[in-house]
């Protein structure tokens, strides 16, 4: 086993594809497939299974693809501290649900991340597709929630994937609502309030299941429906048509600016936030700043309600 199979592991797992991979580490295809096939020789297990739609990273790799990283990581630490070489490209990638403070902490990590050269990805995605990243190794980090009606079938997904839940913060349903609202003066407001308004959602896409709705109370029949699969739409139709959509009340004024307020909404439900990360895996160094970035933002978006 050499350090350098190690980094062809680790970029194929990147890319999602040997030829892509072999690209971007400017050796031919052939050759890659060879060393790969080597270190699995060598180690007893197979780290990727081949298949007609692409690679797909068993069990027993993603615990590989695990200790590769850190032996990898620690390598480049040395030859950074003894042979004074420019720090390597790093790569970091977040899937989460559609919250503003998600997109706080990974700008906050940007902006003091120093460096000349980095490879960044935020997925403001679909539920199943958060867990599908992180279970696939395509994001380090997936947000995302879960309630009473939710929690049994996310979690059996979780655990299927091998990821862990980790809570950030429990909250009170709240709307989000223009600051022109009819509704926007009252200290709360219930389901029968919002009967007249246009509902807003998140399409899911291919798993459109109740159970993988960004939000709660979604079995309830509304007389007007809208989906959409963009932030910035969402929050131009609520301003537009008087619409609203739940969440958790956590909001942040810089980035969605005083069009947008968040009121109680009165049920007897608690949504509860958390990150997900996989099992096999040991945290990176831009997770674990990220994460704490996330509690940060969190903590001082709150404080704003």
């Amino acid at each position: 086993m050499t350090l350098q199979q190690l980094k062809y592991v680790i970029e194929v797992a990147r890319s999602r594809s040997i030829s892509k991979a072999a690209q971007n580490l400017f050796i031919s295809q052939p050759s890659l497939s060879n060393a790969l096939k080597e270190l699995e020789k060598e180690m007893g297990i197979t780290i990727f299974s081949r298949t007609n739609k692409g690679i797909i990273i068993t069990p027993e790799g993603s615990e590989f693809l695990g200790y590769a990283r850190q032996v990898v990581e620690q390598a480049e630490l040395l030859e950074n501290r003894y042979a004074n070489t420019q720090l390597p490209q790093q790569h970091f990638s977040v899937s989460a649900q559609h919250y503003a403070f998600a997109v706080s902490a990974f700008v906050r990590l940007l902006k003091e991340y120093n460096r000349d050269e980095y490879e960044f990805t935020l997925r403001e995605t679909k539920t199943f597709e958060i867990i599908d990243d992180v279970k696939n190794l395509r994001s380090e980090v997936g947000i995302l929630y879960v309630n009473e009606f939710n929690k049994k079938v996310i979690h059996k997904f979780l655990r299927e994937g091998n990821l862990r839940f980790h809570e950030l913060f429990e909250a009170k349903p709240h709307v989000f609502i223009s600051s022109k609202h009819p509704l926007v003066n009252q200290d709360f407001v219930t389901l029968d309030d919002l009967i007249p308004y246009p509902y807003l959602s998140f399409e899911q896409g291919d798993y459109n299941s109740f159970y993988f709705s960004e939000e709660i109370l979604s079995t309830l029949s509304r007389p007007k429906n809208i989906r959409v699969s963009d932030r910035a739409t969402i929050f131009n139709l609520i301003i537009g048509l008087n619409g609203y959509t739940i969440s958790t009340g956590v909001i942040n004024p810089e980035l969605n600016d005083e069009d947008i307020v968040a009121v109680p909404l009165l049920v007897d439900e608690i949504i509860t936030v958390g990150y997900i990360t996989h099992k096999d895996i040991t945290t990176s160094t831009l997770a674990s700043i990220y994460i704490q970035y996330l509690k940060e933002t969190i903590a001082e978006e709150r404080s704003w309600l």
